[in-house]
């Protein structure tokens, strides 16, 4: 904001030649035209009007929402009354006096600044936490040196430094942007005087001289400021160069002959009150979605010319406002007193407003115009005691140097300040250093801690990782594959096995590019790479909005998303798609539904898995900052979970089975745990956050162990052997070994199974788990436990006359055979010791089905099911069966299936034996082999089946399932059903299950895996 010298009426002057006398008076810089010094009481009233529509909007009352017009008011006032004291000036003397004009305005200007900078630096460190207190004192030292406008352009257009507080000294922008204009406006207007020095009609030399200077840098500089308001809000709002219009529409009406042009008095009221409507009907009906300052602005810079147009005096006239005139009201004694205080009441108004709201939280509109109204007192005192004590003091003004010096002083001073208060700040931090990853605790893979430990263990104290410094820039190690608002296209971002055919894409905005470091780490682990397609602020969803950063619609956004899709389609499909995105960008479900599909369609064209990552809370606070001053209590810093974790629309869509081809996996569980009215700042000693929305990359780092087995569970990533698995020497690298350790009476490990409850899957897509079957599953130990002799028994029990079992699958989906190798799966089994009336009726069952059945329980046969083991009625058989295709007949004769009929199996009821099938992915020789104790009895080649429902069948990760069913077809088909004489709790019993994967090339002609038997 412009706050340009508006001296009292003129002196007697003292003897001629005189400097002091001529060095204290201000010049006549409120003289209406170039020809003559006059005090415009009127001007200083406007100074009134513009400085209560800032603070208006400033404290936000709702009638104010254009207050900010305020500025660009100043703005052309100060144009108009510098370029008319430095013309006169030059036509007077043929030249302009630098030093004179400098030491002028630094003694009027910069002690009232550096009063107001010492105090924010000394209030800073008092009432804000020391992460933010660092952020105030580099604002102290950018306001100091007149360059704050650039500071805040560099902030409001980084998307990564988004999410912190107001800075208390946010206004200062525009006063810089007046010094700039100054340090290069005055120079230029001297270089202008010496050219027409020698003119004989000088006045008119300089005058036509500045014209030609001034005119087309005012057009210039709007055109620009229209250009940026398209692409750059920030930069057009608070950039000079796109603010130096303004000043020059004031220079240009400094200009005119004014004497000469001022009209019929009519005229001249109706262009007065014209102008102060157009203030008045802007501050009222502009508001932030206003473009600005584009062609916006033309109305308070032209309304503000038609004010002071209409009060300009005649040739030799006094200042003598008509009846009616607006210059009239203007020159009344309470605008202008308000006038006189306007500098230091913008001074100070701000830092109080947003001091007071770093200690006690966010206030109401009606507190702030309190503090507004309070900020007149320290603002008077400045004006009383330091403003106009240096600019009056003859000491001061009798030689430009002396002002200067003061310039200097109050510049010099707030700096050196910020910087004690600075480096003290920054030693109470700690060194801001990055975290080195590798040195960090091992995550959970599950359950409610968020490092991989005993629950119920205390951690050891310590300070939090990262500290609050060192989260300020924990950002992913993704270098500029992060796009910036204003780019269009990413760069060809490989990470980790760049050379890999094989790669996983990052797809999304920030909130998708905080997985950049687990991503790359399973990719890596897996031999792959990683591509990323991350633009800042961007909602994945093809959904139109606006860029805080730009001010403006994204556009960029949607070229992007565009883009990026098409270069997906054209690039060979990849092994996983990993999107993410925040999820708020919308309110209206039915329109982010539509703008969902829209993306998802040609993303699930790819034909590869798709993994949405659930959007993380969504804190609101600048954690780290409240960190930095709670480090003892972090506690303190947990915020409202009702703000932070909004529903997620498609994660609910996904989980119905809406998006076939889609899974959904989160971590929210364990970022917000529990049900309480918070989430946590600070979990296990691990800072989560590093602004107020997106997580530390240390955080992410940690959670990669869990992410890993939710992908893989979700059966959209392999898995790969667990470190410290050893290979055999027939070449067999072991994915899982179950052998069912515990206390009798114990549930199995709750890390590597999950139980099916009920009668139907999630959803109940098919009632009595679509076999007909009579029992209810549960999770309780009289039907699923071990026996504490390292087994597990699944046990059919009845309770007035309903029948209760159980049903247990692994965690994990995704395994699968490596490309080109085989995998292997293997129990060791005793069935049901029941057999003739006693066993009809029972069923159990050793099998798999294929991962994306998890995306709502949807897709059979065609997903694919190997049942390894299969047995009915107490039987001495047994068998194994392969389900693919369609529900009726195809080419897999459902609902019978591939199967191998029954094997003879005498001993199976009594003993365990081993039961396996392999999943061989050999090139031109694919097939699925049964074995009953090492002997292949059974096997299913690819040639019978077309490829596509070969693919579709073996194409994925499987799960493994543990059952004993009461009832249903099968044992019907096979001439018994469960009925009065079926007798209850005969286990089935498993001693142990593997999983084991081989590469092709690492094969012999024969080799199984060798079972060692407990």
């Amino acid at each position: 904001m412009s706050f340009p010298v508006i001296p009292g009426r003129r002196r007697t002057p003292g003897r001629a030649g005189a400097r002091p006398a001529a060095a204290c008076r201000s010049g006549g810089e409120s003289g209406p035209s170039p020809h003559r010094s006059a005090f415009r009481p009127d001007i200083e009233g406007l100074r009134a009007v513009a400085v209560v529509a800032v603070l208006a909007f400033h404290a936000g009352i709702p009638w104010a929402t254009g207050g900010f017009v305020g500025v660009d008011v100043f703005f052309v006032m100060s144009g108009y009354l510098i370029t008319g004291l430095l013309v006169r000036e030059a036509t007077a003397t043929g030249r302009i006096r630098l030093g004179d004009f400098f030491s002028r305005r630094a003694r009027r200007l910069l002690p009232s600044a550096a009063v107001v900078l010492a105090a924010v630096a000394v209030a800073g460190a008092w009432l804000t936490v020391p992460l933010r207190r660092t952020d105030v004192e580099h604002d102290v030292v950018a306001a100091a040196l007149s360059v704050a406008n650039w500071r805040f352009v560099s902030q409001r257009t980084d998307y990564l430094d988004a999410g912190h507080d107001q800075s208390p000294l946010l206004h200062f922008w525009s006063l810089a942007v007046e010094e700039q204009f100054y340090l290069f406006w005055a120079p230029l207007l001297a270089v202008v005087a010496l050219c027409a020095a020698r003119a004989v009609r000088r006045g008119r030399a300089v005058r036509h001289l500045v014209f030609l200077v001034a005119a087309p840098l005012t057009l210039a500089s709007f055109a620009l400021a229209l250009h940026w308001t398209r692409h750059s809000v920030s930069l057009a709002y608070l950039g000079t160069p796109s603010r130096v219009w303004q000043f020059g529409a004031g220079a240009l009406l400094a200009l005119l002959p004014l004497h000469l042009t001022r009209g019929p008095r009519p005229l001249r009221l109706l262009c007065g009150w014209a102008g102060a409507a157009a203030i008045g009907w802007c501050v009222v009906a502009y508001d932030a979605a206003t473009p600005y300052p584009g062609r916006a602005a033309l109305v308070p810079t032209l309304g503000t010319v038609a004010v002071i147009l209409a009060a300009a005096p005649g040739r030799g006239e006094r200042h003598a406002p008509g009846a009616g005139d607006v210059g009239r009201l203007l020159a009344g004694r309470a605008p202008r007193a308000v006038g006189r205080l306007s500098y230091n009441l913008y001074l100070w108004h701000w830092p109080v407003l947003v001091l007071a709201e770093a200690r006690w939280g966010p206030l109401g509109w009606p507190a702030r115009t309190a503090l507004t109204l309070a900020a007149a007192l320290p603002a008077l005192a400045t004006m009383r005691w330091v403003e106009r004590p240096l600019r009056r003091s003859r000491t001061v003004c009798e030689l430009p140097r002396r002002g200067l010096s003061v310039g200097v002083s109050a510049i010099v001073l707030p700096v050196v300040l910020a910087l004690v208060m600075g480096t003290t700040t920054l030693k109470l931090l700690g060194p801001a250093a990055p975290v080195d990853p590798k040195g960090l605790p091992p995550g959970a893979v599950s359950g409610p801690t968020l490092l991989a430990r005993t629950a119920g263990t205390p951690l050891v104290d310590g300070p939090v990782v990262p500290s609050p410094v060192q989260a300020r820039g924990d950002f992913p190690p993704d270098g500029p594959c992060e796009i910036a608002p204003a780019r269009t296209s990413s760069p060809d971002c490989l990470f980790g096995a760049v050379d890999s055919p094989d790669r996983i894409v990052l797809l999304g905005d920030s909130h998708a590019g905080q997985w950049f470091s687990p991503m790359v780490a399973l990719a890596s682990s897996r031999g792959w790479a990683l591509q990323e397609f991350v633009k800042q602020g961007c909602p994945l969803p093809r959904l139109t909005v606006d860029s805080p950063q730009l001010g403006r619609a994204y556009r960029e956004c949607d070229i992007w998303r565009a883009d990026t899709l098409e270069r997906l389609g054209k690039q060979p499909k990849p092994r996983l798609v990993v999107i993410s995105s925040l999820n708020r960008y919308t309110g209206d479900e039915r329109l982010l539904a539509e703008a969902w599909e829209k993306t998802l369609a040609p993303l699930r064209a790819l034909g590869a898995p798709i993994v949405y990552v659930e959007d993380t809370p969504v804190p609101g606070t600048d954690v780290a900052a409240c960190v930095s001053g709670s480090p003892d209590s972090p506690d303190d810093c947990a915020f409202g979970r009702a703000g932070a974790l909004r529903p997620d629309p498609l994660a609910r869509r996904i989980a119905s089975g809406a998006l076939p081809g889609v899974r959904s996996v989160g971590v929210n569980g364990v970022l917000c745990p529990g049900n309480g009215p918070t989430c946590p700042a600070v979990l296990d000693r691990i800072l989560l956050y590093r602004d107020d929305a997106h997580l530390t990359n240390v955080a992410a780092v940690v959670l990669t162990n869990r992410l890993e087995r939710l992908f893989t569970e979700a059966g959209a990533l392999p898995a790969v052997a667990p470190p410290g698995a050893a290979r055999g020497v027939d070449g067999w690298t072991r994915l899982l070994r179950e052998d069912f350790d515990g206390p009798a009476g114990s549930a199995p490990s709750a890390a590597n199974w999950v139980h099916d409850v009920g009668t139907c899957h999630p959803g109940c897509p098919a009632p009595q788990w679509g076999t007909g079957e009579v029992e209810a599953m549960t999770d309780s130990t009289d039907n699923v436990r071990l026996d504490g002799k390292g087994a597990l028994e699944i046990v059919p029990t009845r309770e007035d006359g309903a029948w209760s079992s159980g049903r247990i699958e692994t965690r994990r989906s995704d395994f699968a055979p490596p490309p080109g190798g085989v995998l292997r799966i293997e129990a060791s089994i005793a069935l049901p010791d029941v057999t003739g009336a006693g066993a009809a009726g029972y069923w159990p069952v050793f099998w798999t089905l294929g991962a994306p059945l998890r995306d709502g329980y949807t897709g059979w046969p065609g997903v694919g099911e190997f049942d390894v083991m299969e047995s009915v009625n107490g039987r001495d058989t047994v068998f194994g069966s392969m389900h693919c295709g369609v529900l009726e007949g195809g080419p897999c004769q459902e609902p019978v299936g591939l199967t191998s009929g029954p094997q003879p199996c005498s001993g199976c009821r009594a003993a365990f034996h081993s039961y396996a099938v392999e999943v061989d992915r050999a090139p031109g020789a694919e097939e699925v082999r049964w074995y009953l104790d090492g002997r292949l009895y059974h096997r299913v080649t690819a040639d019978r089946l077309d490829s596509g429902t070969w693919g579709r069948a073996v194409d994925h990760g499987l799960f493994l399932i543990f059952n004993v069913a009461v009832g249903g077809t099968l044992p019907r088909a096979d001439g018994a059903d469960v009925g009065p004489g079926t007798q209850p709790r005969h286990p089935m019993r498993v001693d142990h299950v593997t999983v084991s994967a081989r590469e092709r090339n690492e094969q012999a002609d024969t080799g199984i895996p060798i079972t060692v038997r407990k």
